[in-house]
Order: C-alpha cells, then structure tokens, then sequence
C-alpha cells in the first residue's frame, strides 16, 4: 500500500486574502530522483509527481500517523503529535489575516511599512538596515498596533509576494543618477544659450538590475530600471527627461539638445555662490513576478545635485585712441 501522503501547502497572501496555493506530495521513494545539497536544519525530501525535489522545513509539514498494515501488530509510535503552525499562547491562531501574517515570535499580524519612515524615526531604535514592520494583535474587541524594527524577513509562516519583492530589492542597491552638464560646473553658460543636461548610465544608476528572492514553493523575481529623470533647474522650472539625454560634444556648436536641455532667461549673479542648483531626481519603476503569477510594480527615486553659473553676453566699449576697454555693464561679483 502506498506511503502515508505529506502534504505542504504555501498560501500566497495578496490584499489579505489568500488567493492561490501550492500543495506538494510524495507517495513514493525520493531515492531516485536529484535533491540539491541539503541544508544545514531539520529537513526533508519533497517531490513533486514525475518532477523535481526540494529540501523542505520538517516544522511546515503536516505528517499523518501511519496506517495500520494488515497482518501485522502496528508498530508504537514514538512520534509526538505536530505543533500547531501558528499560534497565540498556547490557542491556535490562522496564519493569514486581512492585518497581514501572524508571527509566533512576536505574537501579531505584521505587514512592512509603507512608505517607510525616515531613519530618524524612533521607531529605527539608530538602526540603519532592515525595515520597519506594522504589528497587529485583535485585544478583545480591539486592535492595539505598534511599529517594530526587524533586520530581516518575520517568521510568519506564510510568506506574501511582496515581503520577497522588498528582499530583492534590498539586493539592487539602485545609485543616484551620475549628473552630465554642458556647459559643465567650472563654466560659465550665457543667458538664452542652450543648456544640455544628460546622465551617464550604468547598471546600479540606470538598470535594468535584475534580482530573485524565494523561499521553498514561491520565487519573485524583480527588475528596476530608470523610467524618466526630473531636473530642476533652479529657476522655478522643471525638465523631465524620459531617456538618458544625448551627451554633448564640441562639434556640436551651439545648438540645443535634441532629448533634454533647458534655457536660462536670467543671470545667476544674484543667487548664494552666483549659480543656479540643479537637481536630477531619476525615477525608478520596479516590476516584479512571483511563480505564481502575482504580479505588481513599486516606484522609488534616486537624486544627485549639481550647480551651474549662468552669465551674459557683455558689450566692451574700445577707446579708438587706444585707451582701456571699459565693460558697459558690471558682472555683479560673480568674477
């Protein structure tokens, strides 16, 4: 007769209903199929039918008594009667709510924050790393909340696409946009003159940066890259740029540029250091896909700060008789 059957269902938490699972069962020997190098824990072998094996956390598994084979005196069974998978105290607690996933260790549903706090926050305890996570326990016919402060993925049992999306993209480590001038920041541009703005791209300042996180039954797999760069230039005015810009080089003259520039009407000479402050906020689109077909998109942003001084064309009035070059106009103090 077959095997007793083990059973080990992932639930996929998504807007706190569980809308999808896997379940994954083995009724015959492993010992003919390939298993990875197994991991240092209480594991075990699990094999999907006619297909590959995975090493398995012996305390997420339901392990049925074993059935009585006729003919023989059952065999005492030594094994002890499974722990509840999430529990609170000692009463048993549903592992998903629409307050998020239940935690063992801290006794409440958690969901990560967001957006998340500033590191200023005291709910960081001066920590700089992992994130800040919402706590949620039912407390008769109330809900008492807490922020808490975690250097990793929570030990719920069930694990939702979106703590394994934040796992990945604490892998990309995105940079801020490498900012290009022309003219550049020890030049003087000219009022009404074409300014060329442009950014130089690389993996972790433009992408596309790829990244993967999983745990056993669910991968996401995330991928960031720069969908427009928003200049400000100082002026009141903003630039939005979908590409990179186009770099500029001298045989180009004096002309405009043809994906992202800007004009200067006035003079910098009246502004802190004579220059106008140029920021370029680079906008990141993070889409990511799990195993099973969740899908969803985050935004974030990376910045980088420049400066620029922009002048003006000054007439010189020349003595005929060979006198000093009078300027018609003062440069204000700028030099």
């Amino acid at each position: 007769m077959l095997k007793p059957v083990l059973r080990l269902v992932v639930g996929i938490l998504v807007g706190g209903l569980v809308v999808s699972s896997l379940a994954f069962a083995e009724t015959s020997s492993t010992a003919s199929k390939e298993l990875p190098p197994k991991p240092d824990g209480d594991y075990v072998p699990f094999c999907l039918p006619n297909g590959p094996c995975w090493w398995v956390l012996r305390a997420t598994m339901n392990i049925p008594e074993e059935t009585e084979t006729p003919g023989k005196k059952p065999a005492k069974s030594t094994e002890r009667t499974p722990e509840r998978v999430c529990h609170d105290g000692g009463a048993a607690r549903s592992c998903t709510s629409d307050l998020g996933n239940w935690s063992n260790s801290q006794q409440c549903y958690l969901k990560r924050l967001s957006p998340q706090p500033p590191k200023s926050d005291p709910s960081w305890q001066g920590h700089t790393d992992g994130a800040i996570w919402i706590c949620v326990r039912e407390q008769g016919t109330r809900f008492v909340t807490r922020w808490i402060w975690l250097p990793g993925r929570p030990d719920t049992v069930v694990v939702d696409p979106l703590t394994l999306v934040y796992e990945a993209i604490a892998q990309m480590h995105p940079g801020p946009p490498i900012i290009k001038t022309a003219p550049g920041p020890g030049q003087v541009g000219l009022v009404n003159m074409p300014v060329w703005l442009w950014v130089t791209k690389t993996e972790n300042t433009w992408g596309p940066i790829v990244r993967k996180a999983s745990v056993p039954g669910l991968s996401v797999t995330a991928t960031a890259r720069v969908k427009a760069v928003n200049w400000t230039m100082g002026d009141g005015k903003t630039v939005r740029c979908e590409g990179p810009g186009t770099a500029y080089d001298a045989s180009m003259g004096v002309k405009a540029s043809p994906t992202c520039g800007h004009r200067y009407v006035k003079t910098s000479r009246e502004l802190a250091n004579c220059k106008y402050p140029v920021t370029a906020t680079a906008q990141w689109d993070i889409t990511w896909q799990s195993t099973l077909g969740d899908t969803g998109q985050i935004s974030m942003t990376q910045q980088a700060a420049t400066q620029l001084r922009i002048g003006e064309a000054v007439p010189v009035l020349v003595d005929p008789e060979g006198g000093e070059v009078t300027p018609a106009d003062g440069r204000g103090g700028c030099g």
